[in-house]
């Protein structure tokens, strides 16, 4: 472009911003990311760079983009071509400022996003479709699906796709059958469709039954008899076989049952500038005989023949096989099914075992498909009254204080009846029989339905004790009878009265052990021995501070004060305290417990010289194994009770890692503490009276060292060896000292600068590996390798392990012939062996001088003695 038309350009620039204020597109010379919708008209104006530089007099543009990205001579960046996102979505250039076309400033880098508008339509990838759905199909669950793309940025709501049903086709209710996923375009019913759908009508045709011509003139035989017309000239014949063969050749683009208009948009559907695609829906019908036929009701006990048929399923495949399984898995299943889908009950059912079945029938073809989805059958068992009514207890008993107003609640008798409830057969009436002793009028009434008691009348115990009823119980059929025990128990009337109010003083020493007993107080109440009216509570209600004294009792009025915590003269010297004697059970309405029923007790305590009391009660610290020497672990605290000086000692510190200071209590360390030889060890902290070290008292001090990584992994073994003939793997294992996680796993790794073409080094487990010679040796030989071993905490070195690699004799071990043994003896014992083969040889010599000298004498003595012989 010429310096000319530059300088036309800038106010058509201008004047194309003029709807947006120009400073907000300047900035300084630096690297910069813009964003650019893409289809703006051209020129467009992108951003105009200042620079500092009073030289600058051009600028140069580099990069993506330089056919529709172009730069004027002051700075500002513009387009010459509108963008397109689904050609690029991004540019990166590279702008410098020229001054006299050398370059005094940048580069710098420039990134420009294009942003996406909404200007790709969505269209479906079929303008038509074929489906095909069941009668009774089940509202919700998909039977088909439409897809739409969209060419816009699918991050963006450009290419948020939304799926919509225009119109269904018929429509003569006005109800719509279909509904469409707005998101995933999946086609289902609708509620009214599940009912609604109708197939066309057709011949029905049983399991292995032939569908020719023949088969069709027979059932039309069968449904239209005494027809003298021949088949070809009866036009009812006619029609019934072209709408046969219509059912059997449906297309669902020529002759569809239902045709449906489905939309798609992109912004989600959910605005006026939307834009949409469309498409058609063809859909069959077609007829379905796989419906589930329950609940069924059967009669429990049912007296029939066995096994019964109780109801019967038909799947779409007409040579289905069927198959029939309890969805429960119990071990009773009294049912079969057909081949012809019969459904038979094999024996009679009991209700009070199981009150219902879930029957799963499967229809499959012959490869084991399923041909329907597995269908679930409830068989409910009907109740018959055979359950008579049981009483919850064999004696029901019920307690009644004297003196309760009329219709007061005894309480309620509980029977059952195992027969279904909620029916006559478990519905109970109860009616009382009979009462001992009679009173006249009755003294008691029941609920003839619920089995609630009540009094009719006030009653006192003097006069009776105890009331004794029969009550029946009946449901229609049967009936039982409970037997009932009344028993009127006195009220509260009395309350209990001290045998004093005053016990008086009595003098702890500070050292009295818990559970002393003080002494015995006792309290006595007039109502009827062995109630609950009866029963004396003792409570202390004032003067126990801290708890320090309970009293014991069993009720009787005998109660013994103790000792519940340990004494402290220091705290508290002098104890008052208040003990209240009450029932458990709630006094008569208007009675209340009066100061004849309280009574007091002066406890003194007289104090005791005391050993030093620790402030703690347990003592523990955690440290780290690394802990520098000289450094406090802990500053154990105690004082003694009557403020005497008191001094710390410790005991028990075997391995004399620890002292104390004997003023303060500052335990320290003094020598290098080590987890691997003892992880946790108590010491004896002992605290005492500096001028009487009898008057003492001790706490263990539990000590655990945390492990620091100061250990690294170590070969159990460091040497091993491989038969030529068997190239066992080796198993390499090792240990580490540290705990976790400064141990295992280990990490092993063979040490050479690159990969071994021979040795293969893997893991097995967290502390072993295996090592594999990958080639069989030419030779025997040993060879030295470097293996890495790393704890969990990546702390290891690299380690030698040597590997004979060697012929093997058959129990497994390496085997060398006596030639090729390498004896490798010392200086002084290769001398001993030589001197001792010498001298081994020079004795063998002087034995075989000897002999011959001895042999040569006897022969020289023959042939003396021969010479004789003959000479004679």
């Amino acid at each position: 472009m010429t310096p000319m038309v530059h300088l036309l350009l800038l106010p058509l620039l201008f004047g194309i911003a003029g709807g947006k204020d120009l400073e907000e597109k300047k900035g300084p010379f630096v690297n910069t990311e813009l964003d650019v919708p893409e289809g703006t008209p051209v020129p467009y104006p992108i951003y105009q760079f200042q620079v500092t530089h009073p030289g600058v007099n051009n600028f140069r543009l580099s990069g993506e983009g330089n056919q529709e990205i172009q730069i004027s001579k002051d700075g500002w960046l513009y387009l010459e071509k509108p963008l397109d996102w689904s050609q690029d979505d991004h540019y990166i250039i590279m702008v410098e400022a020229l001054a006299d076309n050398e370059v005094v400033e940048g580069p710098v880098n420039v990134i420009i996003n294009v942003l996406d508008v909404n200007n790709n339509a969505p269209y479906f990838n079929q303008s038509d479709y074929k489906a095909l759905v069941r009668e009774n199909n089940v509202a919700g669950v998909p039977f088909t699906r439409v897809f739409a793309l969209d060419h816009d940025d699918p991050e963006t709501p450009n290419a948020d796709l939304h799926y919509s049903l225009i119109s269904q086709i018929p429509n003569k209710h006005g109800t719509l059958l279909f509904q469409i996923n707005p998101k995933t375009g999946e086609i289902s019913t609708t509620e009214e469709g599940e009912r609604m759908l109708k197939a066309r009508e057709g011949i029905q045709y049983s399991r292995g039954e032939d569908q020719s011509i023949d088969t069709l003139k027979k059932k039309f035989t069968d449904y239209c008899p005494l027809q003298k017309i021949p088949f070809e000239d009866n036009p009812f014949f006619i029609c019934v076989q072209r709408a046969e063969m219509r059912r059997r050749n449906m297309d669902a683009l020529e002759d569809p049952d239902y045709t449906l208009l489905v939309r798609v948009q992109d912004l989600g559907g959910g605005s006026d500038t939307a834009l949409s695609g469309n498409a058609r829906v063809h859909i069959i019908v077609q007829q379905n005989l796989w419906i589930n036929p329950g609940p069924i009701t059967v009669k429990e006990h049912l007296e029939e023949n066995y096994p019964m048929i109780i109801t019967k399923v038909q799947s779409n495949d007409p040579d289905a096989i069927y198959s029939l399984f309890q969805k429960e898995r119990q071990l009773k299943f009294p049912f079969q099914v057909t081949e012809d889908g019969e459904i038979l009950l094999t024996e009679p059912l009991d209700r009070e075992e199981k009150d219902m079945y879930i029957l799963v029938v499967f229809a499959r073809d012959k490869n084991d498909r399923e041909v329907d989805p597995p269908m679930e059958i409830q068989v409910l068992v009907e109740d018959v009254n055979d359950k008579k009514p049981v009483c919850e207890n064999e004696e029901s008993v019920f307690e009644l204080q004297e003196d309760e107003p009329v219709g007061n609640l005894v309480g309620q008798l509980l029977a059952n009846d195992d027969d279904e409830a909620g029916t006559l057969n478990a519905q109970l009436t109860y009616t009382i029989m009979s009462q001992n002793p009679p009173t006249t009028p009755n003294a008691f009434s029941i609920d003839a339905a619920s089995g609630r008691i009540q009094a009719l009348r006030s009653l006192r115990r003097k006069d009776q004790e105890v009331f004794n009823l029969t009550v029946r119980v009946n449901d229609p059929a049967f009936s039982t009878y409970c037997k009932v025990i009344i028993k009127v128990i006195d009220i509260n009337n009395e309350v209990p009265l001290f045998e004093k109010n005053d016990y008086g003083n009595h003098t702890l020493v500070e050292d009295t052990p818990v559970g002393h007993t003080v002494l015995t107080i006792t309290a006595s109440d007039a109502d009827e021995p062995g109630s609950g009216s009866s029963l004396i509570e003792f409570h202390i209600s004032a003067g126990n501070y801290d708890d320090v004294f309970t009293v014991e009792t069993n009720g009787d009025g005998v109660g013994h004060l103790v000792t519940a915590k340990p004494l402290d003269f220091e705290s508290s010297p002098t104890y008052i305290l208040q003990i209240d004697a009450r029932n458990p059970e709630p006094l008569k309405k208007g009675l209340k417990y009066d100061s004849k029923s309280t009574a007091f007790v002066s406890v003194s305590v007289t104090d005791v010289d005391e050993a030093p009391e620790f402030i703690l009660d347990t003592l523990h610290v955690t440290v780290p194994e690394n802990t520098s020497t000289g450094s406090v672990l802990l500053t154990v605290e105690a004082k003694d009770p009557e403020g005497k000086e008191i001094s710390f000692k410790l005991d028990g510190d075997t391995q004399g890692w620890l002292e104390i200071d004997a003023a303060t209590g500052q335990i320290k360390t003094k020598e290098k503490l080590d987890r691997e030889t003892l992880e946790a060890f108590e010491v004896t902290v002992t605290a005492f009276e500096k001028e009487n070290p009898e008057m003492f008292s001790e706490r263990v001090l539990f000590v655990r060292l945390l492990d620091v990584n100061d250990n690294i992994p170590k070969l159990t073994e460091t040497q091993a060896f491989i038969c030529v003939k068997n190239l066992e793997p080796v198993i390499i294992k090792a240990q580490d000292e540290d705990s976790a996680p400064f141990s295992r796993p280990f990490t092993f790794t063979l040490a050479f600068d690159k990969k071994s073409p021979n040795w293969d080094l893997t893991s097995i487990d967290d502390t072993t590996a295996k090592l594999t010679l990958k080639k069989t040796p030419t030779e025997d030989k040993t060879f030295t390798l470097p293996i890495n071993i790393k704890d969990n905490a990546g702390m290891g070195v690299t380690q030698p392990f040597k590997v004979r690699v060697c012929n093997c004799t058959e129990l497994g071990y390496c085997y060398m012939a006596p030639e090729k043994r390498d004896f490798n003896y010392g200086m002084g014992p290769t001398i001993g062996i030589l001197a001792g083969t010498l001298g081994f040889c020079v004795i063998i010599f002087i034995i075989v001088v000897k002999r011959i000298n001895k042999r040569d004498k006897k022969n020289q003595a023959l042939t003396g003695e021969e010479e004789r012989k003959i000479l004679n």
